[in-house]
């Protein structure tokens, strides 16, 4: 279990300067640009919050419930992705985040718009998020302190 959730994938350091990077961009838009404003503002969200994940068992939530999962998955798994510990997981639960807003929430909008809603940004960080789910945080991550497997990586 330990290696499910702490693995961080390569310990190349070039690769895992990249994925430091990735890591604390993504992580901070996120956190800064969608889970806070989504937290101070909360009152006003949940006036207009009619996005319940069209998936069992999720499907039952109810609609504050379903804002409270986003903001947990904006603000939480955010922060786990610039500290670099249980990126996976956490890379997994923004992009199922994102999933849900680019084909769900976005579902009848354009995929690209000359400024109105569209699908491209979530897509666009539905990709980062994809790419840690396989690469793993890299070196430079809490996750390469917590797991010290020493077998040996292709390079």
């Amino acid at each position: 279990m330990k290696r499910f959730l702490f693995d961080c994938g390569t310990r190349d350091p070039l690769a895992s300067i990249g994925l430091l990077v990735l890591r604390a961009g993504f992580g901070l838009m996120m956190l800064f640009g969608h889970g806070l404003p989504k937290l101070q503002n909360y009152a006003t969200y949940a006036e207009k919050w009619s996005v319940v994940p069209a998936i069992w068992p999720l499907s039952k939530m109810t609609m504050p419930m379903s804002l409270m999962a986003t903001i947990g998955a904006e603000l939480f798994a955010s922060g786990l992705l610039v500290l670099g510990i249980l990126t996976r997981p956490a890379a997994f639960v923004l992009g199922f985040a994102m999933c849900v807003a680019a084909f769900q929430v976005h579902a009848a909008d354009p995929f690209f718009s000359a400024g109105g809603a569209a699908k491209e940004m979530a897509v666009l960080y539905l990709l980062p998020a994809f790419v840690l789910i396989i690469t793993g945080a890299g070196q430079y991550s809490l996750d390469a302190t917590i797991s010290t497997d020493k077998r040996k990586r292709r390079r």
